[in-house]
């Protein structure tokens, strides 16, 4: 709970006086539904990954990329535009909830239409029933996009928490009983369709807004660049979060393991980083959009920073006991991969403040762009490596996000003024101490042979050194925290 209270601390002085009440509250929740999201996460997918093969898992890293492309067509940026406007109507939700729908229709029948030959592709049979179950999960959700839309245009994140920790923990039981049960892929299958049916029908609940049938599409036809720039730069970045697996997919037919512990991998680091941008994500844009201003967004980008470097690195630490003691020696192979998207992963939450400044400030081209330029080089770059394996390609992979950074705060400087001095002044630090740390930790531990003791043990230290760092070093942050407990404690 004090970490959650931190959160609050940290906006307390952003802007104006409502503004501030808004965003401390949707930053509270939003940490708190992060945080829940991705505990929860861990628990089921310690449990799947134990009762679930490897190669098991292949099937469903394949078709993953199909799924998540048709999620982006299906909402076609427009809730993305209804969030970026200052006072959208019931026309403009009701049109976007009919445009999701129809899209969605049509979106599925060509998918279910061209499962067979996804399965040729991958060379795997199965995939036909398998990507068209699946595929119902977008089409589901086509129903809770508009009243999502609502629900984070007005910091709903308290009833945006409870839905998601209903739905995870119902698709999740669903999930692993059929797994103990012994239905392989389909538990996972299940889990992604009944997660999507719960989350509709949980906004359902809570939004006051209806759709009706007098339908108006002249909203859709007003945000149609800004949509399509949105709809355009969530495709590519849906291509860069699942690329490496598709290609794996085809390149490792013959050894679905491959493809197996690198989507495991990935999974843990994605959940890792996203309990960083996950908080920040459900108040930045709303926020930005209000005040899009240099301090405001210094100090997320500090606050960011403070949690996201300890957290990932941390991870990369742990890596090889935290998989041995949670889902098994048979996933040993993925430690190494975990290990570098680790690395990469720590600044995967300041690609999510960028894009949000830049779409705040209507500048949703400049976001298209340089996504598509980054998955073109993504791209060559896969191509030029992946004849030296799976480790060659994810470094280079993860080097490419790191420095692609510097492209994002190039448009930031044109956009807000923010300067890349300020911005290394307020990230780099915490990534030094919190290198150099983990760092002392894996030496100091490195004769502990027991995997559960050394988890425990590393974990434990690395708290302790980074808060006492913090600490020791007068970290305004690390300050205000510590305040804010006593004011608790003495209350």
């Amino acid at each position: 709970m004090h970490f959650l209270s931190i959160c609050t601390t940290f906006v307390a002085q952003m802007s104006a006086e409502n503004l501030k009440e808004r965003t401390a509250r949707g930053l509270f929740w939003g940490t708190l539904n992060s945080g829940a999201t991705q505990v929860l996460s861990v628990v089921i997918g310690i449990l799947l990954g134990r009762m679930i093969a490897p190669a098991e898992w292949a099937p469903i890293g394949m078709i993953a990329i199909f799924s998540a492309i048709a999620g982006n067509l299906q909402s076609s940026g427009f809730s993305t535009a209804i969030v970026n406007m200052k006072e959208p109507t019931d026309n403009d939700y009701n049109a976007v909830f009919w445009f999701n729908i129809l899209a969605s229709a049509c979106i599925y029948v060509f998918l279910f239409i061209a499962a067979p030959w996804i399965a040729l592709f991958f060379e795997q049979p199965c995939l036909t029933d398998l990507s068209r179950f699946i595929f119902l999960a977008f089409f589901i959700s086509s129903f809770g996009i508009s009243t999502h839309a609502y629900m984070t245009k007005n910091m709903m994140n308290r009833e945006i928490t409870i839905i998601n920790t209903c739905a995870l923990v119902c698709s999740g039981i669903i999930a692993v009983v059929l797994a103990f049960n012994g239905f392989s892929y389909w538990s996972l299958a299940w889990q992604q369709v009944v997660n999507a049916a719960i989350l509709v029908i949980g906004r359902l609940c809570y939004v006051k807004w209806r759709p009706s049938l007098k339908i108006d599409f002249s909203p859709i036809r007003r945000t149609w660049k800004f949509a399509m720039n949105i709809l355009v730069t969530m495709v590519i970045n849906t291509v860069n979060n699942n690329i490496l697996t598709f290609i794996f997919g085809k390149l490792f037919t013959k050894t679905p393991q491959v493809v197996g512990n690198f989507f495991q991998a990935s999974k843990w680091n994605t959940m890792a980083y996203q309990l960083v941008s996950g908080s920040i994500e459900q108040v930045a844009q709303p926020v930005l959009v209000e005040r899009g201003e240099i301090p405001v967004f210094r100090k997320m980008l500090r606050f960011t920073a403070f949690l996201a470097f300890p957290a990932m690195f941390g991870l990369a630490l742990v890596a090889h006991e935290f998989i041995l003691s949670t889902i098994g020696p048979k996933w040993e192979a993925c430690v190494p991969i975990l290990r570098i998207l680790c690395v990469g992963g720590a600044f995967m939450p300041f690609y999510s403040l960028y894009k949000n400044l830049i779409i705040s400030q209507g500048r949703s081209d400049i976001n298209m762009w340089l996504n598509i330029s980054q998955i073109l080089l993504q791209l060559l770059l896969i191509f030029l490596t992946y004849q030296y394996g799976i480790i060659t390609v994810v470094c280079a992979y993860t080097s490419l996000n790191i420095v692609w950074l510097m492209v994002w705060q190039v448009c930031a400087k044109r956009l807000i003024g923010v300067r890349l001095w300020d911005v290394c002044k307020d990230t780099i630090p915490f990534a030094l101490i919190s290198a150099a740390i983990m760092a002392v930790i894996w030496f100091a531990t490195a004769s502990i042979t027991n995997c559960y003791l050394l988890l425990f043990l590393r974990i434990l230290l690395a708290v302790i050194l980074y808060a006492a760092t913090m600490r020791l070093l007068k970290v305004k942050m690390m300050e205000d925290c510590i305040q804010f407990i006593k004011r608790k404690n003495v209350k």
